[in-house]
């Protein structure tokens, strides 16, 4: 990402927020700011960045929302609205009122407003990247693999979804935060998990997604720096993506934990993780996203495959089953458990999967049955999952690696 994309995508929540608190209008305050961000786009490069690049953004959006405004007003007779609203050259003509207007940093605001409960899962990551991450429907969809209309009808839900519930532009009540922050972490969890690994297409991962969550939860971070599970979040992301420089080969293709070139890691990243998550789990109180950032930080210490610590792993995703009830928990604790003691205590644990319907037809319950089915010895059966799972997954990377996987044991 450039320096000038790296300005716009800061300024985004600032400027939207700036708007949507001084106007209301949450959904045409973020139509407008995607047109300054554009007029930004065609502008800056030739002319220059301005000395103040957040209050040209929020000119150039506020024009914009009132021009917004009044074709709304005419269209479903909304005069009486509109004539509580400030004059447009009256707003745009005083820079200092600009600056006092774009002066609060309302990033968690804006998150929790793009992570309303009335907006799907899928619409709250498609909002937060518009919304908050300053990214185009276009970048959206094709991070996710959707056609640009798709994404944009389900931006549109979500902006719909939220007006319908009335929601103003405020921290929701305390007895509701905590659920919503919930909310807020999971859906930039999602964000990065995609870019990490796509569920579809013919790349394994999107660096702009987990580029873009890492960007966000920093900003999370720095809004609330004494939060441990915002830290466990970050150091979760920054341990896991450090691989990524040795995830693939020069064709694309997917390469195991085994067996990646660890000098390749990027060990400024695993610094970072594993020191922000110490310093959680040693004065906060423990929760999902730290757990799964220490056990990364366990993979990320260890110089080789083989100094994999497993037992402290297994001991880790019993912790984390215990405070999650997630099926994909239980599926990485059946590897640790085979790696640490053996094959048939993992497939043992895999057994329990077998009647969960939030995983049953995932592909991944199959590719671990699958390698633990190897491990074991009993290459027909390992064979016949390698191949169940290459039917169900619908990345052409992980497809390929499957199906070479069942090739192998022909």
């Amino acid at each position: 990402m450039s320096d000038f994309e790296h300005l716009l995508r800061e300024e985004t929540p600032q400027v939207l927020s700036a708007l949507v608190r001084h106007y209301g209008h949450f959904d045409l305050a973020e139509e407008a700011v995607q047109e300054a961000l554009l007029a930004a786009a065609q502008q800056w490069p030739a002319d220059g960045v301005p000395d103040n690049p957040r209050g040209w953004l929020i000119r150039v959006g506020s024009r914009r929302l009132m021009d917004l405004l009044r074709s709304e007003s005419a269209r479903r007779q909304r005069e009486e609205n509109a004539a509580n609203l400030a004059a447009p050259d009256e707003f745009v003509a005083s820079a200092p009122d600009v600056d006092d207007l774009g002066g609060r940093d309302d990033t968690l605001t804006l998150l929790f407003l793009c992570c309303h409960p009335a907006v799907s899962a899928a619409s709250q990551i498609a909002l937060t990247l518009r919304a908050v991450g300053g990214l185009t429907t276009a970048q959206i969809a094709a991070g996710f693999l959707v056609p640009e209309a798709t994404m944009a009808q389900r931006i549109s839900r979500a902006k719909r979804s939220i007006k319908q519930a009335g929601s103003t532009f405020e921290m929701p009540p305390e007895a509701e935060r905590d659920a919503r922050m919930g909310a807020v972490l999971h859906v930039l969890y999602l964000i990065f998990n995609e870019g990490y690994t796509a569920s579809s297409g013919t790349s394994l991962h999107s660096a702009e997604l987990t580029t873009e969550a890492i960007r966000l939860v920093r900003g999370v971070r720095r809004l609330l720096p004494d939060d441990g599970e915002v830290a466990g979040l970050l150091a979760l992301m920054l341990l896991t993506d450090a691989r990524r420089p040795a995830r693939t080969d020069a064709d694309g293709g997917l390469i195991p934990l085994a067996e990646q070139d660890r000098s390749k890691w990027n060990k400024d990243a695993i610094v970072e993780g594993e020191a922000l998550v110490t310093d959680a789990l040693s004065r906060t109180q423990l929760g999902p996203y730290q757990v799964q950032a220490a056990i990364a930080a366990v993979h990320g210490t260890a110089e080789r495959a083989e100094d994999t610590d497993w037992p402290q792993i297994v001991a880790l995703y019993q912790v984390l089953e215990q405070i999650s009830d997630n099926p994909m928990v239980t599926l990485n604790h059946a590897v640790a458990v085979a790696m640490a003691t053996g094959p048939k205590e993992g497939l043992a644990l895999l057994e329990q999967l077998d009647s969960d319907q939030r995983i049953t037809e995932h592909h991944r319950l199959e590719a671990v049955r699958a390698h633990l089915l190897e491990m074991s010895g009993d290459l027909e059966a390992a064979r016949a999952s390698y191949l169940l799972a290459a039917r169900r997954t619908t990345s052409i990377p992980e497809r390929n690696y499957l199906q070479s996987k069942a090739d192998r044991l022909s």
